[in-house]
């Protein structure tokens, strides 16, 4: 995960990051499997020269590979917060 964010930083993409789609361009997420448990990190690159990690954790469900809705939701809230943090700092 740690080596996926460092390529997000200098403008590169790891090959197992992939579009996170409720959220449109610029956000991403990563998965990792572990010891036969799954990670997720999810980020956004839409903001100029800043890498925001939204959410970060460990997959529970056994069924599926959707991001429970909860999860989104608080992605989706953490992205608002992140792009009003943005712009209050290019002023």
């Amino acid at each position: 995960m740690g080596y996926a964010l460092y390529l997000a930083q200098t403008g590169d993409k790891h090959p197992h990051s992939k579009p996170l789609h409720s959220f449109g361009p610029g956000v991403l997420e990563m998965v990792s499997d572990h010891r036969g448990d799954t990670f997720r990190a999810v980020y956004t690159v839409r903001l100029a020269a800043r890498i925001y990690v939204l959410h970060a954790f460990q997959k529970k469900s056994k069924k599926g590979v959707a991001t429970p809705r909860a999860d989104l939701d608080l992605i989706g809230r953490r992205l608002k917060r992140a792009m009003e943090l943005h712009g209050s700092q290019e002023s």
